[in-house]
């Protein structure tokens, strides 16, 4: 059981076997150790009477099994992001990287100085260099004992500055601690409580991976030394890229279906993408050759140019919202199993409306890319229509048609509470994990640009 006494807490049912390789935080499965100990430290949280505003309004924790050394025995740290009830330190949970409230004296009198300051340059340069200054003391260690700060990871990963709350997160506080107390990380996981962030889409009691903006080039250098599991998605994309078929093919353009897991373009993983296996299939065609992208978890009909003239007329017609997209999706409406075979209940939301148009502009969370935000300030226009046409096995059936195309446009208008309030079934970002995403592109209208006439490609969803 948790103790709020002792930062080391034991892990009751310790038959489960540990695994081998420890988790690869971007993506990632929770391990039932990481289940039972997260179980147990939500139901102290919730406990906690003084904290239940805070952590109604939203907070991210995590939890990190750990083999001691010392006892050969299994136990397991608790975190939490930032601060909580405006401290950094509470009994039971591991300590921050570098506590500045236990170490403020320079920080406050410099702060204090710079606050009196009159706007200028002279104020900005010394604000720069008090802030450089605290980066520099979040010092990190990794499995081998080395240690590197804020700056020279973020320099290393060629990022110019590091970001506010670096280092804050859960995971390298827990693995801070479990390296500079000689404890073996064995597997670990994050979870949200509480109400979702202003403009993002968090489901309470979930797990989510690491960050990117804040925790990857943190992690890259702390998990140096430790087995780490690849990352799950890359063998699934390596094999989905075989079922990849041409469903249209004249001499100026072709279509492809899509499976889900193949990215549209190269990325910085070892896959393969419709890009590249174009190239492969077609050598003497010359590019730009994707017209529009498709989601890597996301299925269906994308077009490709085969050469520059006709990728420009393309996307003209992209541009003036001539061409016509017809998604469809199954939205996760209740408790289900997380497969359409099972089916869920409602839960308790108004029922949609039997068609409607979704108007929330999208932008690019500033914390964790990929992930995609609502925000009326910094947002651009993104506009869906949509037309319910039934249910599947109990989840809701429902046809996209987006007239633009923002990144993530139709999981976050699906997912967000301002939008229709249920997440597409299998949404690994804005939702719940599944066998796949359920959303398909399934047909698609346009101009041909040379012949001038209407060309309509349509693939079935296999769903």
């Amino acid at each position: 059981m948790f103790s709020d006494t002792q930062i080391l807490h034991r892990v009751e049912g310790g038959n489960m076997s540990l695994p081998t390789l420890f988790t690869y935080p971007f993506q990632y499965t929770p391990h039932p150790l990481c289940v039972k100990a997260a179980d147990e430290l939500k139901a102290y949280i919730r406990s906690r009477q003084d904290w239940s505003d805070e952590v109604g309004r939203g907070k991210m924790f995590g939890v990190l099994i750990v083999k001691s050394d010392a006892d050969q025995g299994v136990y397991y740290l608790a975190a939490f992001s930032g601060l909580l009830d405006g401290k950094n330190l509470h009994e039971g949970f591991v300590p921050a990287v570098f506590d500045l409230q236990q170490n403020d004296e320079y920080f406050q009198q410099e702060d204090a100085i710079i606050s009196a300051m009159p706007n200028g340059e002279e104020k900005s340069e010394r604000s720069r260099r008090l802030q450089l200054w605290l980066f520099s003391q979040f010092n990190f260690l990794n499995a081998h004992g080395e240690s590197r700060n804020l700056l020279d990871i973020f320099d290393h990963e060629r990022c110019r500055i590091p970001p506010s709350g670096a280092g804050e997160c859960c995971a390298p506080k827990l693995l801070q601690y479990a390296y500079a107390h000689h404890l073996h990380p064995v597997c670990m996981a994050e979870f949200w409580l509480g109400a979702s962030p202003k403009g993002e889409i968090r489901r309470d009691s979930e797990y989510y991976p690491a960050c990117h903006s804040k925790c990857k080039p943190i992690l890259r250098h702390m998990l140096v030394g430790l087995n780490v599991e690849e990352n799950p998605l890359l063998p699934m994309m390596r094999t989905m890229a075989d079922h990849m078929r041409i469903i249209y093919d004249d001499p100026w353009l072709l279509a492809v279906d899509k499976p889900a897991g193949m990215l549209s373009v190269r990325g910085n993983v070892d896959a393969p993408s419709v890009e590249a296996r174009i190239q492969e299939t077609y050598p003497d065609i010359t590019g730009p050759l994707i017209v529009h992208r498709l989601d890597m978890d996301t299925s269906g009909v994308m077009i490709v140019a085969k050469n520059k003239d006709i990728h420009k007329a393309l996307q003209i017609q992209f541009y003036k919202h001539e061409i016509r997209k017809r998604y469809v999706a199954l939205l996760d409406t209740g408790d289900g199993a997380g497969t359409p075979d099972a089916a869920c209940a409602n839960d308790g939301k108004p029922a949609l409306a039997d068609h409607g148009r979704i108007t929330l502009p999208l932008c690019p969370s500033h914390t964790d890319r990929p992930r995609q935000m609502v925000s009326w300030e910094h947002g651009k226009e993104a506009v869906t229509d949509y037309e319910v046409v039934g249910q599947t096995n109990g989840y809701l059936r429902i046809h996209f048609f987006p007239l633009t195309g923002r990144t993530h446009q139709l999981r976050v208008h699906a997912a967000h509470p301002d939008g229709l309030g249920h997440p597409i079934l299998g949404d690994r970002l804005y939702g719940r994990e599944a066998d796949r995403l359920y959303l398909h592109a399934e047909s698609i209208d346009f101009v041909h640009p040379v012949s001038g006439k209407p060309v309509h490609l349509e693939v079935p969803a296999p769903f």
